[in-house]
């Protein structure tokens, strides 16, 4: 995988990544993968090149297996980790978050509807005929 795009230079000449970037490679790092990767593996598929640090891998995904988007097994003194959820997946539970965080849901739901383009909106309609109202 190559490295981000550039979104801004975080001091070092190495392009910062956008919020939720690095999981979001994380995740299709491991869904890619035949079997669990430990976090060293994650990085050298991520950064062959070693620019990116060990330890933000780690975090990453620590962060990752306490949302419950990947599971985690011991190997030695080490973890593997492989992916439950995908980068679609992840984003959809952060908007859910997101969104259960607010008193004002509707207001909230509204601006969002309003924001979408037509083609966007479009494909929510479809997408709700097609998951009729949950008991």
């Amino acid at each position: 995988m190559s490295p981000a795009p550039a979104t801004g230079d975080d001091g070092t000449g190495r392009p910062r990544r956008r919020p939720g970037q690095l999981e979001a490679e994380v995740l299709t790092i491991l869904g890619a993968a035949a079997g669990p990767l430990t976090p060293g593996e994650v990085r050298d598929r991520l950064d062959p090149q070693g620019r990116l640090s060990y330890s933000a891998v780690v975090t990453t995904l620590t962060r990752l297996h306490e949302r419950g988007a990947v599971r985690r097994e011991r190997d030695g003194r080490a973890f593997r980790y492989g992916a439950l959820s995908d980068p679609a997946g992840l984003v959809a539970d952060r908007i859910s978050r997101l969104l259960a965080a607010q008193a004002d849901r509707a207001s909230v739901l509204r601006r969002f509807v309003g924001s979408l383009t037509e083609q966007d909106e479009r494909l929510v309609r479809e997408l709700l005929r097609e998951h009729p109202e949950r008991d």
